[in-house]
């Protein structure tokens, strides 16, 4: 029955001996039945931790099973307490049995409260002051006013609670697949210290599975980033792999970095026996495909889909946040996963409506008029098409968005593509932030490589695994926000440059991105100080060719945070005061005035933009900037604030959102400035200082 007797638990060996009982009292059949359901009861029982043992009873109703999660923390599983005690805590103490000498253990809240009823609840308690298990001899349900002890557990000698281990390292692997010794951190994250791999295979994967040695029999391990693509190039980084869906260190047997395309195992490290590790924290949702096909794109994305006839079904179901969206269509080209051109659905659900509209992306920018035209990220019914796509059920459920939609595979729409049956297509996918239009904002998630679907492959397809949660927030700081406070300076130079993902543009201002960001004299979306009375000069290189959806940029100064007058309705253009960098026509049309040759900061060739908030700073992100600028004399903004202009102005861009940020309006550098400005100042100053005391000291 293909038991791993090496590594069987005490549970397993249980049941093998309670099958050998039935099997006097039974025929065959009877007992395999009821060995195979024991098995899978036992496969599917959730890892908590070291068992210490069943809480003694003695009132109160009291009961539970107690596990220890790591050196400090103890998980009560099933838990019962009538809430009927006077004075009654979690106690703790050194000595021989529970009494007055010990110590109140907080709640689950962390929390030093009256315990109040509980009822067959999971949760875990932190000894205080970083005292360890080893350093107590029992855990009790104490009442300190009747001195009376309703429950305990004792901890056994010599018992050691879970902590992290060591494992082997990847060494002597092939192309240059190296590492330290890894770091099983809990049952379901491995930390891997200098890890290098100098690229070189076709179809390279990090892979888990069971046997002596690795094979493709294994499973894939999403990358450090949640993504299911062949791995990257790494130089001697750490980095952190979570174990996919239900797996755990407990269910294999080793770890390779294995090459699909040629079965070939580049490196791999073999995972010890009876592991004492931590219980992952890590929340696994199940979410089973309602149709036959399944297919993972990422550890938070999944699609699943079914053709019948002339239609095909396809179900998107993501771990998103309520103002994300999910997309998949069909590549623009027939030989790779592109982009440009291709045709794709962009999934959402907006309160209490679910949304699948059928967009066309001619350009890699938000949708914009192109001499009368629109181009970008179109919505098939903006650009002359028809939205071909039938929504069907959408439900939100634990973070989880899934929607069911249809379209004919051979659509009416000319501008949409077939589904093709005959032979596997490339696809494209990503995950990103709607902006305030409801609109997709430039993807935060997408793939690299190429992603292939064969629509109507003989046998099914299902390489889907659970979602999992982390139940801690993993959102990293934004860089540092900078601010040009210099009298001196009458003159800024305007050029573009990558957003910086969510530490970058998004992560300073709280909007979304387009992709794209104003870089002020060097320096992403600086907050600017300029004075009543004076004249600045801007220097604009945001681009000058108006047939140009993506990078036609020119630079204007409004009231209104978000930009991208040219976007705007009537109505909504209206409702802001431009202040600089538009002039009218007679027919009362916007029409820009500071349009220079684009001056554009790009990643370098081989850079992955999807690695950009692992940079701690903007400075170090800058430096692996390259820098291209066209011909010509930049377009010159002059600006004079006078007594008429809000104390806080934007900068932005005329033709797309969010890409700007502050201009603050002062009458004095020194004295005459509000109180809100006053105290801005003094926190901006206040932070200099400290900054450059810090270095002094290091």
């Amino acid at each position: 029955f293909c038991i791993r007797f090496n590594s069987v638990s005490l549970t397993r060996l249980t049941i093998i001996s309670k099958v050998l009982i039935i099997v006097t009292n039974a025929v065959f059949c009877e007992v395999l039945n009821k060995f195979l359901e024991f098995l899978e009861c036992a496969d599917d029982e959730k890892y908590q931790g070291k068992f210490i043992g069943k809480i003694n009873s003695y009132h109160h109703q009291v009961s539970g099973d107690v596990y220890a999660v790591d050196e400090n923390t103890f998980l009560l599983s099933s838990f019962n307490y009538d809430g009927n005690g006077a004075d009654t805590f979690f106690w703790s103490g050194a000595s021989n049995r529970p009494g007055p000498q010990g110590f109140i253990v907080p709640d689950e809240y962390g929390k030093t409260n009256i315990l109040e009823r509980y009822f067959n609840k999971d949760f875990t308690l932190k000894l205080p002051d970083n005292k360890k298990i080893t350093e107590v001899k029992w855990l009790a349900i104490y009442d300190l006013n009747s001195q009376n002890d309703f429950g305990d557990v004792y901890i056994p000698e010599d018992f050691e609670p879970p902590t992290p281990q060591k494992g082997g390292s990847f060494s002597k692997g092939t192309h240059g697949v190296r590492s330290e010794s890894i770091e099983i951190l809990d049952s379901k994250t491995i930390r891997i210290p200098d890890f290098s791999y100098t690229g070189g295979g076709k179809r390279t994967h990090f892979f888990a599975g069971v046997g002596p040695a690795p094979s493709n029999k294994g499973n894939k391990i999403p990358d450090e980033l949640g993504y299911l693509d062949p791995i990257r190039i790494y130089d001697k980084e750490t980095i952190t792999l979570e174990l996919p869906g239900d797996m755990t260190i407990f269910n294999i047997d080793w770890i390779s970095v294995f090459d699909l395309e040629t079965n070939e195992n580049f490196g791999s490290i073999l995972i010890p026996d009876d592991l004492n590790v931590p219980p992952s924290l890590i929340k696994i949702q199940q979410h089973p495909a309602a149709l036959p096909n399944c297919k993972q794109l990422h550890k938070d994305m999944r699609i699943s889909w079914e053709v019948f006839g002339p239609q095909i079904t396809i179900e998107l179901a993501g771990q998103v946040l309520p103002d994300e969206y999910m997309s998949f269509g069909l590549s623009g080209s027939e030989e790779r996963s592109q982009m440009l051109g291709a045709d794709v659905v962009v999934a959402y659900i907006d309160g209490y409506r679910g949304y699948a509209t059928d967009y066309n992306i001619t350009s890699l920018a938000p949708c914009v008029q192109v001499l009368g035209q629109n181009k970008g990220v179109c919505r098939d019914d903006v650009v002359g098409g028809l939205d071909s796509f039938q929504l069907h059920t959408f439900t939100r459920e634990d973070g989880i968005n899934t929607i069911t939609f249809r379209r004919t595979l051979i659509s009416s729409d000319n501008g949409d593509k077939e589904f093709l049956l005959d032979r596997p297509m490339f696809v494209v996918w990503a995950m990103g932030r709607l902006d305030s239009n409801k609109e997709p904002a430039f993807h935060d998630i997408y793939p690299r490589e190429d992603v292939v679907i064969h629509f109507n492959s003989s046998d099914p397809v299902n390489d889907c695994f659970s979602f999992t949660r982390s139940e801690h927030s993993q959102l990293k700081e934004p860089w540092e926000k900078t601010q040009i406070f210099d009298r001196s300076i009458r003159s800024f130079t305007a050029v573009l440059g990558p957003a910086g993902g969510k530490r970058g543009y998004q992560g300073i201002t709280g909007h979304v991105s387009n992709g794209l960001a104003w870089y002020i004299n060097g320096v992403m979306i600086p907050e600017l100080w300029l004075r009543r009375g004076l004249t600045y000069a801007f220097r604009v290189h945001g681009g000058n060719n108006p047939h140009s959806p993506e990078y036609y940029h020119p630079l204007v100064i409004t009231d209104e945070p978000k930009g991208g007058y040219d976007r705007l309705t009537d109505a909504k253009q209206s409702e802001i005061r431009v202040l600089a960098g538009v002039e009218f026509t007679r027919r009362g049309r916007p029409k820009p005035t500071a349009a220079g040759p684009l001056c554009i900061a790009r990643h370098q060739e081989h850079q992955d933009r999807r690695l950009d908030d692992e940079y701690p700073t903007f400075k170090k992100f800058n430096r692996t900037l390259h820098y291209t600028c066209e011909p010509g004399d930049p377009a010159i903004l002059e600006i004079t604030p006078n007594t008429s202009w809000p104390d806080v102005v934007y900068y932005n861009s005329f033709t797309h959102a969010n890409m700007g940020w502050k201009i603050h309006i002062v009458d004095s550098f020194s004295t005459n400035v509000g109180s809100s400005q006053r105290l801005e100042i003094a926190l901006f100053l206040l932070a200099l200082v400290f900054s450059h005391a810090m270095t002094l000291r290091n």
